[in-house]
């Protein structure tokens, strides 16, 4: 039995204290800020195929190693900084996942160019506002929704790489493009009217 103190959370939220944390305070929560946006992307990506915990692991060697997320620098990376990130052992040490960074950095500022930030871009589709769902169990929470696969699609279409309508998903959920938390998590937001 839970102790009152104890506060109930989506399932996928282990005791793990890192992952409360990101649960608790970020995950949901609408992000605006473009290097923000690029870490989630970043981050997402070279998540593709582990669990979320081992990138929040490494998450402050993430940081480090690619320039506090700055696109500018990122995008700017040559082959000298390429090998050394394949050397890194504090991050995923995946090249393909490694020169997408550097080749999504790039798409990144061109959209900043075209629509003024990559927020405005990226927020399109979901027009702007947040998708509240009230899911009672992680079972019924999608992987991808029709949202998640037009922006697939289009991110591909720009040349991003490791953007999978999956993927995307997750950076919906992460960057608060959508509100996921189940109904028994204290974090649950309804729909404001």
């Amino acid at each position: 039995m839970k102790e009152k103190s104890e506060k109930t959370r989506c399932a996928w939220a282990s005791k793990d204290p890192l992952y409360v944390r990101y649960h608790d305070k970020e995950w949901g929560i609408p992000v605006h800020d473009d290097r923000k946006l690029f870490e989630f992307l970043i981050l997402e990506g070279a998540q593709a195929g582990l669990s979320w915990i081992t990138i929040l692991r490494k998450r402050e060697t993430y940081r480090e190693s690619f320039d506090g997320f700055d696109p500018e620098k990122v995008a700017a990376y040559k082959e000298k900084k390429i090998q050394s990130l394949l050397k890194d052992e504090g991050i995923i040490r995946n090249e393909l996942k490694i020169r997408s960074a550097v080749t999504n950095a790039k798409e990144f500022l061109n959209i900043q160019k075209e629509y003024g930030s990559f927020d405005k871009y990226i927020w399109s589709f979901v027009n702007q506002k947040t998708i509240y769902n009230s899911w009672k169990t992680n079972r019924e929470v999608p992987s991808e929704t029709s949202e998640s696969k037009a922006m697939s699609k289009d991110l591909k279409k720009r040349g991003f790489k490791f953007v999978g309508s999956t993927i995307c998903y997750a950076f919906m959920q992460a960057t608060g493009m959508v509100m996921d938390h189940t109904t028994d998590c204290f974090c649950f937001v309804k729909k404001k009217p």
